[in-house]
C-alpha cells in the first residue's frame, strides 16, 4: 500500500509543480526553433500571406480599425461573415492541424501580414489586427526572421504557464513579409523535457 501511495504521489509531481513559472532558456531550444520554422517554411503560408499583402494593399489605417471593429463586434454575434470567411481559409486548416497534432504543447498559433492582420489562425482571437502589438513590431518591423519572445502567463483557468512565441517570416529573398505567433503551453513543454531527462539518466 505504501509503494502505491508512493508512486501516486511520484505521478502527481509535475502537476503540482506546474504553478511554479518554469525557465525559458531551459525550455525554449533550437530542436523548438527548428520545429517552429519547419512549419512556417510551408509553402501554404508564405503564398497565403503575399495573397493578403496584395489585397490589402490599399488600406488605410481608417480601413483597418474598421476591420478590427466589425471582427471584434462579430465575435459577440452568431452572424460572422469576416471570422467565418478567415477561419475556413486553407492556412487556417493548416494551422489548426499544426496544433491538434502539436500533443498539447501549441494552444494557439496564427499568421499575420505586413499591416498586422490576421492571414490565418487555429482558432477564433479576440481581435482581428495585431499591428499595435509587440508580437508584430517586434519582428516584423524588425530583421529577417526577427524572433520575440513575450513574457510568460499563468492561465488560471488550464493551470498552466503559457508564452507567445513570435517570429518574423520572410519570402524566398529573405525580406519579411509577415509575422506568425505561437502560444506555447510551458508547463507541458517543461513536462515533456522532464520525462526525457529522467530517461537520459536511466541511460547513462
Amino acid at each position: 500500500m505504501k509503494k502505491l501511495i508512493l508512486a501516486l504521489s511520484m505521478i502527481a509531481l509535475p502537476l503540482a509543480s506546474y504553478a511554479e513559472q518554469p525557465q525559458i532558456d531551459d525550455i525554449i531550444d533550437g530542436g523548438l526553433d527548428k520545429k517552429i520554422a519547419d512549419i512556417l517554411n510551408n509553402e501554404i503560408v508564405v503564398r497565403s500571406i503575399q495573397i493578403q499583402n496584395k489585397n490589402y494593399e490599399n488600406l488605410k489605417q481608417n480601413d483597418i480599425n474598421d476591420l478590427d471593429q466589425e471582427w471584434r463586434r462579430q465575435t459577440k454575434v452568431e452572424n460572422q461573415p469576416l471570422i467565418s470567411s478567415l477561419l475556413n481559409r486553407p492556412l487556417s486548416a493548416y494551422l489548426t492541424r499544426i496544433q491538434a497534432h502539436s500533443g498539447g504543447i501549441f494552444t494557439e498559433i496564427f499568421v499575420m501580414d505586413n499591416k498586422g492582420l490576421n492571414v490565418g489562425q487555429s482558432s477564433m482571437s479576440s481581435d482581428f489586427w495585431q499591428g499595435d502589438e509587440d508580437k508584430w513590431q517586434k519582428t516584423y518591423l524588425k530583421s529577417a526572421n526577427q524572433k520575440f519572445i513575450d513574457a510568460p502567463e499563468f492561465n488560471e483557468k488550464r493551470d498552466v504557464w503559457v508564452v507567445q512565441y513570435n517570429i518574423a517570416i520572410t519570402d524566398n529573398e529573405g525580406k519579411n513579409v509577415g509575422a506568425a505567433t505561437f502560444e506555447l503551453n510551458l508547463s507541458e513543454l517543461a513536462r515533456k523535457k522532464g520525462i526525457l531527462k529522467l530517461v537520459e539518466n536511466k541511460n547513462e
